[in-house]
């Protein structure tokens, strides 16, 4: 209970459902909720004016009117980014201070400005948290000097309602939740295994070098060979282990990649027919060329999936000690659909290994740019 409390009135939300939900139609329901606030925001100014035309509470009137519009608009500013914000603000000021500072009339217009903001709660939020705020709304509204029971009555009546409507909406996303952090440690799990690869090699090329060492290197005493020795047997053993850990990253079935890991060099050989592919630089650690091959191909899979037909260009450089992968690609026909976004999720945990930045976007021509950033790090 004091989880739920605490999560409704003064916990962090960063949900940002509604925008989520809304998706393309984001910016323009937007702007129709804050005309729809401002003009219930002028509704209220004005009336809140006309019952104070004493000349001696002219200053009073003049503070107090201005803080009930601008009490009144907020809210719908902060409504797409956080439903709860918005409500909190709006049950303070419309309910607390606009309610005790006039009782002729301005409470119902509060009303039904709050009546959005409870819907959009009722409607993206848990269960505890729709109850909360909708038993506040209506002690809330009951305390004020306004009082109306039949407007109290009808309030959690609404809320049940939409919270009932978007149960489906709400399990979905919990699904979609669950999917997205199933694919992320698949697709850890994946990065791990090649990842084998690139560690396996550079140990085996101390194992090779302390087992060389006293052919190569002339004078070496007793103590110095006995060193090297050591230092080869406990690289075998960090080889044998790893072999152990793959076999437990491996899911079911799967076999064992017999080919080495593909490098920096070979992103060339992704580019389709038309597409453009530059590669500046060859000299980068392994697992960076290999996270570089790998953004390359999925960003151009991508494209081909959802672009058809599409031209893409491919950048790859360095830049203040970063690798600098840049995939562009032009507008393409309809999409073919597939794919589920976990290519996106992919790309994300490739980069993060490194403590990099992926950033993708659609361009102002209809096309789509995927880039990452990858610092280099000492090789």
């Amino acid at each position: 209970m004091f989880r739920t409390l605490y999560r409704t009135f003064v916990g962090p939300d960063h949900t940002r459902v509604l925008a989520i939900a809304l998706g393309r139609l984001r910016v323009p329901v937007h702007a129709a909720l804050i005309i729809y606030a401002l003009i219930w925001a002028i509704i209220g100014s004005a009336q809140f004016v006309g019952t104070k035309v004493l000349p001696d509470e002219r200053t009073h009137v003049v503070a107090w009117w201005v803080f009930i519009f601008f009490v009144t608009l907020l809210p719908y500013v902060l409504l797409i980014w956080s439903p709860l914000y918005a409500w909190r603000l709006a049950a303070a000021g419309f309910y607390f201070v606009s309610g005790l500072i006039d009782s002729t009339g301005v409470a119902p217009f509060q009303y039904w400005t709050v009546t959005p903001l409870l819907i959009a709660v009722a409607a993206f939020y848990s269960r505890g948290i729709v109850i909360t705020v909708t038993a506040s709304s209506v002690l809330l509204h009951q305390i004020s000097e306004y009082q109306n029971h039949t407007i109290g009555f009808y309030i959690p009546i609404i809320a049940g309602a939409v919270y009932m409507f978007g149960a489906r909406g709400r399990a979905e996303r919990e699904l979609e939740e669950e999917r997205s952090s199933k694919a992320a440690l698949e697709e850890r799990a994946r990065i791990a295994r090649e990842m084998h690869d690139v560690v396996a090699h550079h140990m085996s090329m101390v194992v090779v070098r302390c087992e060389t060492a006293p052919y190569r290197l002339q004078g070496l005493n007793e103590e110095a060979q006995q060193e090297f020795a050591e230092l080869g047997e406990a690289a075998r053993e960090a080889i044998t282990d790893m072999q152990r850990l793959l076999g437990v990253l491996r899911t079911n079935g799967q076999e064992p990649e017999r080919e080495p890991q593909p490098g920096i060099s070979r992103i060339p050989e992704l580019a389709r027919p038309g597409d453009e592919a530059e590669v500046d630089v060859d000299d980068v650690p392994e697992a960076v060329g290999l996270t570089a091959y790998r953004i390359v191909q999925e960003a151009l899979t991508n494209a081909t999936r959802h672009a058809p037909g599409s031209k893409a260009s491919v950048h790859v450089h360095k830049s203040e000690g970063q690798l600098d992968v840049l995939v562009i690609n032009t507008a393409g026909g309809p999409s073919m659909g597939g794919g589920g976004g976990q290519g996106l999720v992919g790309m994300r945990e490739r980069v993060a290994v490194h403590g990099g930045t992926l950033t993708v976007k659609s361009t102002e021509d209809g096309g789509f740019m995927v880039r990452a950033r990858i610092p280099l790090g000492d090789k």
